[in-house]
C-alpha cells in the first residue's frame, strides 16, 4: 500500500502482542485488529477516511489514531536520495491543530463505538527538488515522513473530553474572539474549534453580540 514511513512506524509503535495488521473487515482493509477492536491510523486528510469509518462503526468499535508533529525537521535530499541538508522547522505543532482535520468530520465523535487518539510526535519530512511537487513549494516534492519520537498521547472518547480545549480562565459565556485570545490561536482556528464543539454537543450557541456568536457549556 502507498503510505509514508510515518504511517508504518506509528502502526508498529502502537502495536501490542497479538495484533493483526492489514486485515480485511467488512470489505475494508483495516490497519490493526486487536480482538474485536479496530485501529485506523490517519496521518492527514480525515475526509479520505470518513466513509470507511462511518461504515465500520455500524458493527465495530473503532479508534482513529492521528499524529500531530510537535517538532519537525526538514531533510532535503537529491533525486538519488543523498542528504543535502537537515534543518529544524520553526513551526511547532499544538494539540489545537487537531481541529484543522476534525472540522471535516466532527460527527464521528458522537458515535458510541468511536474514539480518537492524538499522538504528539517529532517527525522528519523528506523533500526533494525534483520539480514534481506542489506549486506552493515551488516544485519540491515531499518524499517521505518519518517518525522520530512520540511525546505523549491524548485520548478522546466523548464530547466532555473536548472541554479541555476551553481555557480555565475563559469566562462563560464566550465568543470566538475571547477563545482565540486566551488560547493563543487565530480567530480562524477558534471558529473551527467552536464549530466542532457545537457539532459534537460540547457547547451550545446561546445568542449573538453584533455579528459574533456567543457560546456556553450546557
Amino acid at each position: 500500500m502507498n503510505e509514508y514511513s510515518l504511517h508504518s512506524a506509528i502502526k508498529n509503535w502502537y502495536s501490542l502482542p497479538g495484533d493483526r495488521f492489514e486485515v480485511r473487515v467488512d470489505d475494508f482493509i483495516v490497519d490493526t485488529v486487536r480482538g474485536t477492536f479496530l485501529i485506523e491510523i490517519q496521518t492527514q486528510n480525515f475526509s479520505a477516511i470518513r466513509k470507511k469509518l462511518t461504515k465500520l462503526l455500524e458493527n465495530h468499535e473503532v479508534r482513529l489514531v492521528y499524529p500531530i508533529p510537535q517538532q519537525k525537521w526538514i531533510v532535503h535530499v537529491t533525486e538519488s536520495g543523498e542528504i543535502v541538508r537537515r534543518r529544524k522547522s520553526p513551526k511547532k505543532g499544538r494539540l489545537f491543530d487537531l481541529f484543522y482535520e476534525l472540522v471535516r468530520t466532527p460527527n464521528l465523535i458522537k458515535e458510541e463505538n468511536f474514539s480518537l487518539e492524538v499522538l504528539m510526535i517529532d517527525e522528519e519530512e523528506v523533500r526533494c527538488n525534483d520539480g514534481k511537487g506542489s506549486w506552493r513549494r515551488r516544485g519540491v516534492s515531499i518524499k517521505d515522513r518519518r517518525l522520530v519520537n512520540v511525546h505523549r498521547k491524548v485520548l478522546f472518547r466523548n464530547e466532555k473530553d473536548f472541554l479541555r480545549f476551553l481555557p480555565s480562565d475563559l469566562i462563560k459565556p464566550f465568543t470566538n474572539k475571547k477563545l482565540a485570545k486566551l488560547s493563543g490561536v487565530s480567530i480562524n482556528l477558534a471558529r473551527k474549534i467552536t464549530y466542532c464543539l457545537r457539532r459534537i454537543g460540547a457547547i451550545t450557541t446561546v445568542g449573538k453580540k453584533g455579528k459574533e456568536l456567543i457560546f456556553e457549556v450546557p
